[in-house]
């Protein structure tokens, strides 16, 4: 009797020494691994090491590890090198300076954006400053005229990731500055555009910020000296005023439109009532005026400004 007392308690205890073990078995396996979070898919990603060292830097970590969600527009270290050089910088400069945590958040949107929900137009970063996404024909997505995004949708615990191929950086100069920081360049561009403004005193309408948007096809100095040589004049000051204003108004679109934004055969609105002007990307005009490649995309707090070859005039 004491034996099978001794067998059935014996098997009783392997019964439920077994049922613990598969009781802990299925815990283990029900308990799933965390997604990595925006900070930790980052710092998986050997492209992405100089921007985890920013982050790092300027403190960032636990807002971008938190619960979000958060869109990170994240440049490759290719695209910090890129910026490191057109800034004579160093890359422990760029982590030195003061407005590190700034130029890290103008890439961080306050919420979850895939690119399905991506559309043009502004957008309000977590810095305060927007920037502004087109859309190009190819359906390619671009910031500011001058970045594209060339991976999408890496996804993230806490947000979403897109990768970019520059640094962005917010503009600090209104168009009336950049005009007239030109004329003083070593190659001066816009003298005689900066004079023009001055005469039809229309240069102050140009110093707004980020509230305003105007697009400024901007005629070089060597396209105001044609101009002058067609009309037989010697200079700004010998064309009527009112002649002038208009042909000033014309060459303005009340819309911030990167090159990115235009369509072929758009017609586009200008300041001068009833007169728009129309867009040929085959040829890369504005009307009869051709657009200079190099000279486009030059980013404003109240618009872009793209350069353009000849004097655009009114029907």
């Amino acid at each position: 009797m004491k034996t099978i007392r001794s067998k059935w308690s014996l098997l009783t205890l392997s019964m439920v020494f077994l049922t613990l073990v598969l009781f802990s078995s299925c815990n283990e396996e029900e308990t799933p691994t965390p997604d990595p979070n925006i900070v930790e898919v980052a710092s998986a990603n050997n492209n992405f090491s100089t921007l985890v060292t920013a982050v790092q830097t300027a403190g960032l970590v636990p807002t971008l590890s938190g619960t979000g969600p958060f869109t990170v527009f994240a440049p490759t270290n290719e695209a910090f090198n890129r910026f490191l050089t057109e800034n004579g910088l160093t890359a422990d400069q760029l982590l030195a300076s003061d407005g590190l945590s700034e130029t890290l958040t103008y890439h961080v949107v306050g919420a979850s954006v895939p690119s399905t929900s991506v559309t043009a137009g502004k957008v309000t970063t977590v810095s305060g400053d927007p920037f502004y996404v087109s859309i190009a024909p190819n359906n390619e997505i671009w910031i500011n005229g001058n970045t594209k995004i060339t991976a999408t949708d890496v996804p993230a615990s806490n947000g979403i990731i897109h990768v970019l191929d520059n640094v962005i950086t917010p503009p600090t100069q209104n168009i009336a500055e950049i005009a007239i920081a030109s004329t003083t360049a070593a190659q001066p561009e816009f003298t005689q555009l900066v004079a023009a403004l001055v005469r039809a005193n229309l240069a102050g309408a140009f110093q707004g910020g980020f509230d305003d948007d105007f697009t400024v096809f901007a005629p070089t100095d060597a396209a105001f000296q044609d101009l002058y040589t067609t009309l037989g004049v010697a200079g700004v000051d010998q064309i009527p005023l009112e002649t002038l204003t208009a042909v000033l108004q014309y060459h303005v679109v009340p819309a911030r439109a990167f090159s990115q934004d235009l369509r072929q055969g758009a017609s586009l609105p200008t300041l001068l009532t009833g007169q728009n002007l129309t867009v040929n990307l085959s040829d890369l005009k504005i009307n009869d005026s051709g657009l200079v490649a190099a000279a486009l995309n030059i980013h404003a707090t109240n618009g872009v400004i793209h350069v353009i070859d000849k004097v655009l005039l009114p029907e």
